[in-house]
């Protein structure tokens, strides 16, 4: 559509676009997507989405797909944002929300970037495609993959919740469970890629998932009537969705759709695997990987993100925090949310209230503040984490 390029998120260095690539070149950091924004801006306005599809190709002119018959969809986001009324009386605030993503296909978040790169795979000729995964995005690779007609190859934790190893298989994906975490799993596709002819679809190491998770924040703020929260508080594993968001919102300004407010963004993880918080504490910009991390929220143990400075950035520019909850109090979470508000939420979506709790504490957020607490995905998939409720 309207790609002009790929940009390094580091470094800066341009690459050509309509290429299958991974990592920049020179740094071996992500690469971003960027668009001709005042050509994209000429069809898609504000005033033009109340016609659209509802689900992320609503926003097609800011999406990269150039021919629409390789959109790979199973409905995708336009996920609801709900206002939680009894959660907000709970903790003392005028408006919270909660933007529900257990409402995609394959019942997390993970279906949007999955969406996205599985689409621009198959329009750039892949034919096989490779991901470690904690759990959802491997769910979410295997069903866009078997719908686009390629194979997927798909590693993950030994330990991964048993609907995720499931799904996968169901779904024709070719299974290999490995002892060890994500970054393992990485290294083991890291090794084979070139031998087996995969294209790597981890997460930021190919510019499109950013792409499909960036919808979170056009939705967000067409959702809210184009006037953006005070406050996102995100629970943060690779960081993809934050990352899109922060992108979202300058393309949305450079379009003149909104303003230069910016929210605090918040990224939450578990005590047991925090590097960014611990990062964002020490005031580095790139965060050392998490020893021994360990946590019942599989998509929260991610002991180095690719794209940590991107997240890292996101946060300080916007004034915002990074906050480290333990697994009970996401565990315990969990009921609250579900009793209080009939959402049965992933334990890293979770995860969010405590930290909202601890910012409330701390003062940093107040009781006039417009917050949005993101669920990344449907707690049914965690039986094991409940076992003990």
């Amino acid at each position: 559509m309207n790609i002009t390029h790929l940009e390094c998120g580091l470094c800066g260095l341009r690459h050509e676009a309509r290429r299958l690539l991974n990592l920049c070149r020179e740094c071996g950091k992500p690469l971003l997507v960027r668009y001709d924004l005042d050509r994209a801006a000429q069809t898609l306005t504000r005033e033009s989405l109340a016609a659209r599809r509802a689900d992320l190709w609503r926003y097609r002119e800011v999406l990269p797909v150039e021919n629409d018959e390789n959109i790979v969809s199973l409905g995708e986001g336009w996920t609801p944002l709900l206002h939680a009324a009894n959660l907000s009386e709970r903790v003392g605030l005028k408006e919270l929300y909660i933007k529900d993503e257990s409402q995609n296909p394959t019942q997390s978040f993970k279906a949007r970037g999955m969406a996205a790169a599985v689409s621009m795979a198959k329009e750039l000729g892949a034919t096989k495609l490779a991901v470690p995964s904690a759990g959802n995005a491997a769910g979410a690779l295997a069903a866009y993959a078997a719908r686009a007609g390629l194979e997927c190859f798909i590693f993950m934790p030994r330990d991964t919740p048993r609907a995720n190893v499931v799904e996968c298989e169901l779904t024709g994906a070719h299974v290999t469970l490995m002892d060890g975490l994500i970054t393992d799993c990485g290294a083991e596709v890291g090794r084979r890629k070139e031998a087996e002819g995969w294209f790597d679809v981890s997460t930021l190491k190919e510019p499109y998932r950013v792409e499909g998770k960036k919808t979170l924040g056009y939705e967000l703020a067409e959702q809210l009537n184009w006037e953006l929260p005070d406050v996102i508080i995100y629970p943060t594993g690779g960081g993809t969705g934050l990352i899109g968001m922060w992108k979202a919102f300058d393309e949305m300004e450079q379009m003149g759709w909104i303003g230069t407010k910016r929210p605090r963004m918040v990224t939450v993880q578990a005590a047991g695997c925090a590097p960014i918080v611990r990062a964002f504490e020490q005031g580095k910009r790139f965060a050392d990987e998490f020893p021994n991390a360990a946590t019942t929220a599989s998509g929260l143990r991610v002991p180095k993100a690719v794209g940590d400075f991107l997240i890292l950035d996101a946060l300080r520019n916007s004034g915002g925090t990074a906050i480290a909850v333990t697994d009970q109090e996401l565990i315990d979470a969990t009921g609250e949310i579900g009793s209080l508000e009939g959402v049965f939420c992933a334990p890293e979506g979770a995860a969010c209230l405590p930290a909202l709790r601890k910012l409330i504490d701390a003062g940093q957020v107040s009781t006039s503040d417009r917050v949005v607490l993101f669920n990344t995905g449907s707690g049914v998939k965690y039986m094991e984490s409940f076992s003990s409720v």
